[in-house]
């Protein structure tokens, strides 16, 4: 059984070696950004008490992202194992997890964080393409669909996310330095984290992040 974090700057890679590991290890990928959606398009009450903040331009507070992420760990999948990936994003967030966890016999086994120079993650985030039906993503110039603007897994329209504009990287990289990276002393502290160049081919990357889980 592996329990993960995956802990990286916006277009580092993350939810791409998310997917590679958890068929490695038979473990789930666990994304705040999906169980936000999930829990606002079935009307729970988190949902509903979320979506009051979304619509009025407010960020999510933290002690409702971490019950979401508290009730996706209790479900059954995630019993033989985790990746948490977009979570915790700062240090609060992360003593609330190692509380939850402690409580039921639980720990993480390692924090790993994925390393990418700015400029490179501008090229990347700009150039990112997301299909609007099942999620994938692609890259105008270093992961291109086989047809402009159509997802080669389900024919879905690939679009630009708001947050992928040259406008708002900026924003979301200062958001990132000042509340997650901090996150990364709190793992270190903990003996967890291990860096791992983010830079190469998607296989180099994640060869390097076993070694690192070990």
């Amino acid at each position: 059984m592996k329990s993960l974090i995956l802990i990286g700057p916006p277009g580092a890679g993350k939810g791409t070696q998310s997917k590679v590991l958890c068929e490695k290890y038979g473990i789930v990928q666990i994304a705040t950004g999906d169980i936000l959606r999930a829990n606002v398009k079935e009307n729970t009450a988190l949902g509903i008490e979320a979506k009051g903040y979304m619509d009025k331009g407010q960020l999510v507070p933290d002690k409702l992202v971490v019950d979401m992420v508290v009730g996706r760990l209790g479900q059954d999948d995630c019993k033989q194992g985790f990746i948490l990936d977009g979570f915790p994003r700062n240090v609060g967030q992360a003593e609330a997890l190692e509380g939850v966890l402690n409580d039921c016999n639980r720990k993480i086994d390692a924090a790993i964080g994925i390393v990418v120079e700015s400029k490179d993650l501008v090229d990347r985030l700009t150039g990112r393409r997301v299909c609007r039906g099942c999620g994938a993503s692609f890259h105008v110039s270093y992961n291109p669909p086989k047809a402009e603007g159509v997802c080669d897994l389900c024919s879905g329209e690939l679009y630009q996310r708001d947050d992928d504009t040259s406008s708002t990287i900026e924003s979301r990289l200062e958001v990132y330095e000042r509340e997650t990276r901090p996150v990364i002393d709190f793992y270190i502290e903990k003996g967890l984290y291990s860096p791992v160049e983010g830079v190469g081919t998607m296989e180099t990357i994640t060869k390097e992040i076993v070694k690192a889980i070990g």
